[in-house]
């Protein structure tokens, strides 16, 4: 039987290094064209590399500095333009909400008396007490607490009556028309197995709109008080 012989690796070629280093000794900067291969070749990379790095340290990098802004700005502007999508979708429902609470708000303010209503809620809640049979020993109101856009008044009471009877003046505070409340109330044994109550009412007024300017001027920074 013949021998099988396997084709030979080819030869790598080897590299002169020294003739190469020889080459770059003996090079006329005046005759480029006279250069040998390697070198010519070496000098094209450099340059080439050369110019690349001055491209982007003076062009390239502005621009793409200019480019990542004007993505993030994009990306700015898409959200807020899906925010505001978003908004005009739900518009009719803010404004149904709104609408709302405007009307609860009204319903709120009808319940609090204005400046000239005042007295006559006042007459009320003395007459509620009298209506029980109640007798007022102390009715006493006291100086307003401006808020943001109503006042408090605090009206300080002492009423001598039997338990069912206090209690009744007490359910007919709550019934008023207007927003009344009792406050601190304390309960002590009266004359004649009756019972004395003493507490603080509280009236609420809605402020008019001068009384409102007053309110906020008085709120800013350095104001007179």
């Amino acid at each position: 039987m013949k021998s099988l012989s396997l084709p030979r690796a080819p030869k790598v070629p080897q590299v002169d290094f020294k003739a190469i280093v020889e080459d770059f000794k003996h090079l006329n900067p005046n005759d480029v064209g006279t250069w040998p291969l390697v070198p010519r070749i070496v000098v094209l990379v450099v340059l080439l590399a050369a110019i690349i790095g001055v491209g982007w340290f003076f062009v390239w990098n502005d621009q793409m500095t200019t480019l990542e802004a004007k993505q993030q700005e994009e990306a700015k502007l898409k959200e807020e333009y899906l925010d505001k999508k978003r908004q005009a979708i739900n518009l009719n429902l803010y404004k149904q909400q709104l609408n709302e609470i405007d009307q609860t708000f009204g319903a709120l303010l009808k319940q609090l008396p204005n400046k000239s209503e005042m007295e006559a809620l006042l007459t009320e809640i003395n007459q509620s007490g009298l209506g029980r049979g109640l007798q007022f020993e102390l009715f006493k109101p006291g100086a307003e607490e401006m808020r943001d856009f109503y006042a408090e008044r605090p009206i300080t009471i002492k009423i001598t009556g039997n338990y069912h009877d206090l209690g009744a003046f007490a359910s007919d505070i709550a019934k008023l028309p207007r927003i009344v409340t009792l406050n601190n109330i304390a309960i002590a044994p009266g004359q004649g197995g009756k019972l004395s109550l003493d507490a603080t009412t509280k009236t609420f007024r809605y402020l008019d709109f001068e009384e409102v300017a007053k309110q906020k001027q008085a709120q800013k920074p350095g104001a007179k008080k």
